[in-house]
């Protein structure tokens, strides 16, 4: 099958976690971006249960498809390209982005391209219309529910190198624990922020994780946001223990200012170590207006140039999945081979998955 180099038409799929993503790129051109979350039913449980995500991902797979296709205003039969996020991510709720996928490929005569989650983020960045073209080398700090990631991004197609990640927690993790504990709901972070917003961010010193100097020889782009957590957890209850009421806004803007604070400075940390001055942020937690803020001032304070992609694309989602996938196809890459499976941990290095 003869497919468009030059302007692919890419359908995307990614089922990594608790939403089913389907986008639809055509190049660098978004057409179509559906998303369908199961985020109320994991609610009850305080947080993701595979089982519950996989089997969400299977009802919802087929209308998002439908819907994205009518949204982008194509056939299956028009697409020069299939492409799934491969991990990493819940092995179970993978698998079904991941047999959709292949289905879709095998039945329609169309190649696949099996992608990294990761480096999707990234890749969302592509389709701002009203940015400039992404610049090379660039540093990338992914803050999502399951992973905070920071990357050095020679080549988006064949170079991504992982400087850091977090060695317990990760930020989003955080968040939805420390609501858990103040007696917010789940998800954690938009309640935090609610919280936060007439709270002292200063009210009380809470440790930033990794940040000491004994740490940082080996540890300079590592996050823990383990300790953190239980610092909350050891406050809160030595008041309650003091029958003195906790405020609960002052201990939510403090935990925020020292989980922002960890991210910007590691992250600025990276620019200047590796002369790169650019920085993009990407994943769920980008969402957070005060992370959004301080790391406006304090990159533009070091002269580093800051990109957030549009926080529709922010999330997971099936478009950033299909931008990848049309990079690559566009820099002349071969398409995946049917036997590749999930891979839960899949390293941000491997950016093409089930190539030979």
């Amino acid at each position: 099958m003869h497919v468009n180099r030059t302007e692919p038409l890419v359908l995307g799929i990614e089922t990594s976690c608790d939403e089913t993503g389907i986008g639809i790129v055509r190049g660098r051109t978004l057409l179509s971006n559906t998303i369908a979350s199961s985020m109320d039913e994991h609610a009850r449980y305080g947080g993701v249960v595979p089982e519950v995500a996989a089997r969400a991902h299977l009802e919802a797979l087929a209308p998002s498809i439908d819907a994205a296709l009518a949204e982008a205003g194509v056939t299956l039969q028009d697409l020069d390209a299939v492409a799934v996020t491969s991990g990493p991510g819940l092995a179970g709720a993978l698998m079904v982005g991941i047999g959709a996928a292949k289905a879709l490929a095998v039945s329609l005569g169309t190649p696949l391209y099996a992608v990294n989650h990761l480096v999707g983020h990234i890749a969302a960045d592509i389709l701002d219309a009203d940015a400039e073209p992404l610049e090379y080398p660039t540093v990338a700090l992914l803050v999502s529910g399951g992973h905070t990631s920071l990357l050095l991004v020679r080549d988006l197609t064949s170079d991504v190198e992982l400087l850091g990640e977090t060695v317990d927690d990760a930020a989003g993790e955080a968040f939805d624990k420390v609501a858990r504990l103040l007696g917010l709901p789940y998800p954690g972070g938009p309640e935090i922020d609610r919280a936060a917003a007439t709270g002292d961010p200063k009210a009380i010193p809470f440790p930033r994780g990794l940040s000491r100097a004994s740490d940082m020889a080996k540890h300079r782009y590592d996050f823990s946001f383990s300790g953190l957590k239980t610092a909350v957890a050891r406050w809160t209850e030595q008041r309650e223990a003091a029958g003195e009421e906790v405020p609960i806004a002052d201990v939510a803007a403090s935990f925020r200012e020292a989980v922002v604070d960890v991210l910007v400075t590691k992250a600025l940390a990276a620019c200047a170590d590796h002369g790169v001055p650019r920085l993009l942020l990407g994943g769920g937690v980008i969402a957070n207006r005060r992370l959004r803020d301080v790391a406006a001032a304090r990159a533009a304070a070091a002269g580093v140039a800051l990109r957030i992609p549009p926080l529709s694309l922010c999330t997971d989602n099936g478009a950033m999945i299909a931008a990848l996938a049309a990079e690559l196809i566009m820099a002349g890459r071969e398409p995946s081979h049917l036997a590749f499976g999930a891979d839960s941990t899949l390293p941000v290095t491997e950016i093409l998955v089930g190539r030979a």
